[in-house]
């Protein structure tokens, strides 16, 4: 795993929280598309990356999904689940904080 993957792994869950919260519901390759565009395709999300990603989380209860037929097939949109709404701002605060740290450590003012 290269170094930039190690660094996205870490925070995916963060990611597909605050696209979720941003966006309503999405489905898989909606998420994947919008951070490709959002960051310059400088983040790109795999669905090997993304569905265990969505799985795990609606797992823990922190979204939840629904099917719909969409041009006759059958797609799966995942949305915030409201009760976890406190938690995954948090979550997004944590990491938000963090990266403010790393700029600080890594980029000091002169």
């Amino acid at each position: 795993m290269d170094t930039k993957n190690k660094f996205l792994s870490g925070t995916l869950n963060t990611i597909v929280l605050a696209l979720l919260s941003e966006n309503g519901r999405m489905y898989g390759y909606e998420i994947c598309q919008k951070t490709k565009d959002k960051t310059d395709a400088a983040i790109l999300l795999t669905e090997g990356a993304i569905y265990p990603t969505l799985h795990r989380l609606e797992k823990d209860g922190l979204i939840i999904s629904s099917k719909e037929k969409v041009n006759g097939r059958i797609r799966k949109y995942y949305s915030i689940n409201n009760s976890s709404i406190v938690e995954i701002k948090s979550q997004i605060d944590l990491l938000t904080q963090f990266t403010g740290h790393l700029r600080t450590l890594l980029k000091p003012s002169l």
